[in-house]
């Protein structure tokens, strides 16, 4: 196949690139060249930028065309205007936060979508994150048939993760010692290794396949706890030690968001960590075993420098520590 990538060379677009390369498909990346500019040097590149220059798109055909990178309605019906009918078989990766809030586990594709009470919003919160994505949803259906391809992941780790959510859960396990570990411990988690969520995405497109699918693993529940001690038994040194602090004295904290990477917290949305992935599963999608991630990803972060607002900082989760325990 002739395959088109909107956004191609950081995280999800940049192994969707290698996996289409792999199975032996040629693949043209349209992207503003910020980033990644020196990756594959054999495959053609258009730069512009989805939000003001879509001119690069003015001429070619492909088979299908995967974007990655869709925030707003306008930013696909924009693209549906530049390629008209030669875009082909149109795939657009989504998230399972399009959901409305589920009240339990087992989270199905037909279940209901989340509704923004003002669907001209452009600022992406975590109000408005989910609802946004069901309007892009809907405006590719719209503008490209019921073919269309609608990828749900949950979160996406593994190699090249430049949010540096579970890496730095992976890095701080590794430096070991005693870890504070967020609760409620119950709490459901789920993840996609991005290598697992490209090769499948190439393969739906092969298969010719429509619709909307959960990239999610493994099968719910599984808990924050087992997540968590999951990773330090791949890579944490010998006598490393999770200690598990209450959900309200995190909070009490006052820590900045996103301070503890993937912590539900409180989150009523929490469930949507807990979809069913039987449909992806019945297609293909084959996750590798969490470890094979976590010290894929531990490799990763030894090869590049970790930001310095990434995670809780080591003198903050000691004070932390130090204080739950004389709460204790």
């Amino acid at each position: 196949m002739r395959i088109l990538m909107i956004g191609g060379t950081r995280f999800i677009g940049r192994h969707v690139v290698e996996a289409a390369r792999a199975a032996g498909h040629d693949v043209t990346i349209f992207h503003r060249g910020r980033t990644g500019a020196d990756l594959f040097p054999d495959v053609e590149h258009r730069l512009g930028d989805r939000d003001s220059d879509l001119s690069a798109l003015a001429d070619g055909e492909w088979d299908a065309t995967v974007d990655t990178c869709a925030y707003y309605p306008r930013q696909v019906q924009e693209l549906a205007d530049a390629l008209g009918d030669r875009g082909g078989h149109h795939v657009l990766v989504s998230s399972v936060s399009a959901y409305a809030p589920p009240d339990g586990p087992g989270l199905t594709e037909d279940a209901p979508l989340a509704e923004l009470a003002d669907p001209t919003v452009e600022e992406v919160t975590n109000e408005t994150y989910g609802g946004l994505k069901v309007l892009c949803e809907r405006a590719a259906v719209d503008r490209y048939g019921p073919r269309t391809l609608l990828v749900r992941p949950t979160y996406v780790v593994g190699p090249d993760d430049y949010t540096w959510r579970f890496p730095w859960w992976v890095a701080r396990m590794a430096r070991g010692g005693e870890v504070l570990a967020p609760g409620p411990d119950d709490a459901p988690a789920q993840v996609i290794d991005v290598r697992d969520l490209a090769t499948w995405m190439v393969d739906l497109l092969e298969q010719g396949a429509s619709g909307a699918f959960h990239a999610v693993s493994p099968e719910p529940v599984f808990t924050w706890r087992q997540q968590l001690e999951g990773i330090a038994a791949a890579v944490a040194p010998d006598g490393t030690r999770l200690t598990w602090v209450d959900a309200d004295f995190v909070q009490a904290a006052g820590l900045p968001e996103g301070t503890l990477p993937l912590w539900s917290g409180d989150d009523p949305d929490v469930w949507m960590s807990a979809a069913d992935p039987a449909k992806a599963y019945g297609t293909g999608l084959s996750p590798r075993p969490l470890a094979s991630t976590v010290r894929d990803t531990l490799a990763w972060t030894r090869t590049v420098e970790q930001p310095p607002d990434a995670g809780l900082a080591a003198e903050r989760e000691a004070e932390l520590l130090a204080a739950w325990h004389a709460r204790a």
